[in-house]
């Protein structure tokens, strides 16, 4: 078995990625977006719609911003970005007349290129921009660098995270099928099981560029054969360490998600209906909410999420 050739750089592999089309209406919606607040830096266009192609669905937009109180018209709403990020709305939009639906996220720069470095017990970030994303909106060309350079970034510490994790050896699909398995284990999750291995088997080729460009970006030796059998150099004592750090994220993954949920139907108008819409999407089951959960979310929440964990819908 050889050692491995140097793969395609990450940061041009990413900063290519970004900058890949999509349809005008996305970048219709994303430049629309960015009037409703002032202070924003980038836009990112990521998940299943990007997958698809499909705009019946609600796409999900990351806003990243300079200064939380530029964006927010409140101190509180800005305070609880700040304590617990991201602040999620969901926005409706017509273009050309289709209408448009969307989660748009909004988070400080640095808080975002703290999420993906995960230095932090927090996974999301860095799990969700290690799969593919488009740059849709940059303030200007050092926005643009900072965005890339994150997204990149958010690659290195998932292929980190999957060789650590991951098998001895095995093919690229393995290590990222374990790192997005565990990940999701980690989140308050209403998708199916097989959603996270689903992931890589999407485009299995930029997979295993980025996994390389990962491993090579973050020091890891790693040899392959012409089977394209991967071999990243991990001894017993690193992956020891290595659970043990993962357990900690296991352990505190779902009550962040928790208390995001919770925040999410308090902090955006439709949250109680947006998050209904969201577990019928994944679980095929229809919350039968009433006026009262509509007008009383967080009121209504404990009951709700009894039901979904009754049902079998969180995991």
């Amino acid at each position: 078995m050889r050692p491995a050739e140097s793969p395609t750089g990450l940061a041009a592999l990413i900063d290519d990625e970004l900058r890949q089309p999509v349809s005008p209406a996305i970048t219709a919606f994303a430049t629309h977006l960015t009037l409703q607040g002032r202070g924003a830096l980038a836009v990112l266009f990521y998940g299943s719609n990007l997958r698809t192609g499909d705009l019946e669905g609600v796409l999900d937009f990351y806003i990243l911003v300079a200064r939380l109180s530029d964006w927010h018209p409140s101190a509180l709403a800005a305070l609880s970005n700040y304590l617990l990020p991201p602040n999620v709305g969901y926005h409706e939009w017509r273009f050309e007349g289709h209408s448009l639906r969307a989660k748009v996220a909004v988070l400080r720069l640095d808080q975002f290129q703290h999420g993906v470095a995960g230095s932090g017990l927090d996974t999301t970030l860095w799990a969700r921009f290690a799969q593919p994303a488009r740059l849709i909106w940059a303030r200007d060309a050092l926005a643009a660098e900072a965005a890339s350079a994150a997204v990149a970034q958010a690659v290195v510490t998932a292929s980190r995270w999957a060789a650590l994790l991951g098998p001895a050896q095995g093919q690229a699909s393995e290590y990222w099928d374990t790192v997005f398995a565990r990940t999701y284990a980690a989140e308050l999750r209403v998708e199916k099981s097989t959603r996270a291995a689903s992931l890589a088997a999407h485009d299995p080729q930029r997979y295993a560029q980025s996994l390389g460009a990962g491993w090579q970006v973050a020091g890891l030796t790693f040899s392959q054969d012409g089977a394209n059998l991967l071999v990243p150099q991990v001894s017993a004592t690193q992956r020891a360490e290595a659970q043990r750090a993962w357990a900690r994220r296991a352990r505190w993954g779902k009550p962040l998600n928790l208390l995001r949920l919770a925040k999410s139907v308090f902090t955006f108008a439709g949250g109680a209906d947006y998050v209904a819409w969201k577990v019928e999407r994944h679980s095929g089951y229809r919350i039968p909410l009433t006026e009262w959960q509509r007008r009383h979310p967080l009121l209504a929440a404990p009951k709700v999420l009894w039901m979904l964990w009754r049902r079998g819908l969180l995991r």
